[in-house]
């Protein structure tokens, strides 16, 4: 496995342990934890689609569609955990799932533009 497909596999598994944590604090009403719903979808299916997205890219990583997968779990991290969240009123709770989540869509970004140029 080369050190590209490592990070893609490390940052998957991260962002579904976030994510994971994520749905487990929604579930038990531990705050700090997402809302029930959003104007867009409920949080807990989305999390569950999220966390899913993010193993099977895992699962297929050395795979096209694998690396593709990785994509759409950074995305949908992103939807949870991007930018936006600085002006959440909870920031001050969350930074540090917010800033580790960044950080591993960043480290897939890098991953997959390495991987990308390698070819």
């Amino acid at each position: 496995m080369t050190y590209q497909m490592k990070i893609l596999d490390a940052a998957c598994l991260m962002l579904a342990v976030i994510q994971g944590v994520m749905l487990a604090s929604l579930w038990f009403g531990v705050a700090p934890h997402p809302p029930r719903a959003i104007p867009l979808f409920a949080m807990a299916p989305f999390l569950a689609v999220s966390i899913g997205t993010a193993l099977m890219a895992r699962v297929l990583i050395s795979e096209r569609i694998g690396q593709f997968l990785a994509s759409l779990a950074a995305a949908m991290a992103l939807l949870s955990f991007g930018p936006q969240k600085y002006f959440d009123p909870a920031f001050d709770e969350i930074w540090v799932a917010v800033i580790a989540s960044q950080l591993t869509v960043i480290s897939i970004a890098y991953a997959l533009l390495r991987k990308r140029d390698a070819s």
